[in-house]
């Protein structure tokens, strides 16, 4: 998709409520893009029908879980008719209590898109009123400042999504117009009135997956992203090594038919010249031979990733569940994150496993001795000067940091689920947490990256003063991309923090478009 394409399809209004949305969707009302429900009457008929069941259902002395009952293990506690409306502010009050850094904007957008993609699917038993409510907040991008800390992922995203509730109230703050601000105030200004919120509203909004869904939206779309690019950095780096393109060879790949790892591998081989670098050895060491073999799995894994996420992003996800038209109320457990995290769980042990592999990469490239010729820590210095200059060496311990941090992190979040609320909430799910781990891993595999891309930039232009003609053979595209790069040449040792958070903005911008 050209560029002017995509700032087109950005301009369109995402449409909720006529069907199945992505997660290339989710990415989009993200970064700004607005949202407006659909407006058949068949979709508003349907939102209206099932507010009016509820409060049929209610009018006739049905007992209906957290409509008229306390919540969760004070299931069993009636709530006085008088008092059921007083619930729901009181519901979305004690959840106030979530800690740790605030949800950036974008991932705030993601969420309310996720919530109300499932309030939309119509089994909720909520006012159209409300759905209008969050899609006012996001074409007004007035933001709730969401807490990250506080999810167990069952029952849902309880704490943090307390947060939309109370924007919507006019209660807490809100991120509006760039700066922190009442709730109320923001509201007022934009000309929106808050809600009252009706009996089944708050559970509504709460009792689902929104959070972690989103976060796994934007890790989804990072990590795809990150398959390519690593793809591309490969490339650079075994010519940077004075590699082998025999590694890569389709006839080779054709005989273990991983789809994506025959996809990366294919990558590779189009982007290294024909004729071979001076290489000394028949087999390169396994960061760069069986480099398909590890960017593969992230990109396999990500077709069934997507499947789970889109699966739940489109599901109606909080309880009980209502249907007006065939007239029951059912009472489950749609807000168990199962299937988040444990696709988060698994995207983070391929994401770290990028990490790690360029890590290794750079360990070789920074290297005398694996390095077929390149000076030590890839210095362009020469002369008298060499002796006081260090080129990569220190980049290189930055990079092992950033790895083993990726790493460390990659222990299943999912096996560590605590019984709470009573024993009530006894066997959850943590998908919120597995996928906030898995943004942090994503953060510290783009540092990874960040640094190798300039390394192998350092590193071709050696080879190039060690090779004379060789680099002017290379591929068109993967020459553009190492000139995009324009890394000055380090002969004398300089600050490159600078220049590491310059590509990691690339990064999170998708400069180069990669593999079409």
């Amino acid at each position: 998709m050209t560029e002017k394409n995509k700032q087109a399809e950005q301009s369109k209004a995402l449409v909720i409520g006529e069907g199945r949305i992505t997660i290339d969707d989710v990415v989009s009302v993200s970064r700004g893009r607005a949202v407006t429900l659909a407006k058949g009457e068949a979709f508003r008929s349907r939102i209206v029908r099932g507010a009016r069941y509820l409060e049929e259902r209610l009018s006739i002395g049905d007992t209906v879980y957290g409509v008229n009952t306390g919540y969760g293990e004070s299931c069993h506690t009636d709530v006085p008719a008088e008092l059921v409306e007083d619930l729901p502010i009181h519901l979305s009050r004690y959840h106030g209590c979530g800690l740790g850094k605030f949800l950036s904007p974008p991932a705030s957008r993601a969420v309310m898109v996720c919530r109300l993609t499932s309030l939309a699917q119509g089994y909720s038993g909520v006012r159209i009123e409300l759905l209008e409510g969050i899609e006012a907040l996001l074409n007004n991008n007035i933001l709730p400042r969401i807490p990250e800390e506080g999810s167990v992922g069952a029952s849902g995203d309880l704490t943090p999504l307390s947060y939309i509730a109370a924007a919507l109230i006019g209660e807490r703050t809100v991120l509006f117009n760039g700066s922190v601000r009442p709730a109320a105030k923001a509201l007022a200004e934009a000309r929106i009135r808050p809600l009252k919120l009706a009996p089944k509203e708050a559970l509504g909004i709460m009792n689902g997956t929104a959070v972690m869904t989103a976060l796994a939206c934007l890790a989804f779309d990072r990590s795809e992203y990150l398959t390519r690019l690593t793809a591309r950095i490969t490339a650079l780096a075994s010519i940077a090594l004075s590699g082998n393109k025999g590694h890569f060879d389709p006839r080779l790949f054709a005989l273990k038919p991983h789809q994506g790892q025959n996809e990366v591998a294919a990558w590779i081989f189009n982007e290294l010249p024909s004729e071979p670098g001076e290489t000394s050895r028949i087999q390169d060491r396994y960061s760069i031979r069986c480099a398909p073999h590890v960017i593969g799995v992230l990109r396999d894994a990500l077709t069934w990733i997507r499947r789970d996420i889109e699966n739940e992003l489109n599901s109606a996800n909080d309880n009980p569940l209502i249907d007006p038209d065939e007239g029951w109320v059912l009472h489950g457990g749609h807000f168990y994150g199962g299937h988040v995290a444990f696709a988060m769980d698994g995207l983070k042990a391929a994401v770290a496993g990028l990490a790690d592999l360029m890590d290794r990469q750079m360990a070789l490239l920074v290297d005398h001795r694996y390095s077929n010729g390149l000076p030590q820590n890839l210095s362009g210095s020469t002369g008298t000067r060499a002796a006081i200059n260090h080129g990569f060496k220190a980049v290189q311990i930055a990079t092992s940091a950033w790895a083993a941090e990726a790493l460390k992190l990659t222990m299943p979040a999912a096996s560590f689920s605590r019984s709470t609320e009573c024993h009530n909430q006894d066997k959850v799910s943590m998908g919120t947490i597995a996928a906030r781990d898995g943004l942090r891993i994503l953060e510290l595999t783009e540092q990874v990256t960040a640094a190798l891309i300039l390394a192998c930039s350092q590193g071709v232009q050696l080879r190039e003063k060690l090779s004379t003609g060789h680099y002017k053979k290379l591929p068109a595209e993967i020459r553009a991309f190492h000139e995009s790069v324009a890394f000055k040449y380090l002969d004398e040792d300089r600050p490159l923090d600078e220049e590491l958070r310059a590509v990691i903005e690339d990064i999170h911008n998708k400069r180069w478009e990669l593999y079409k």
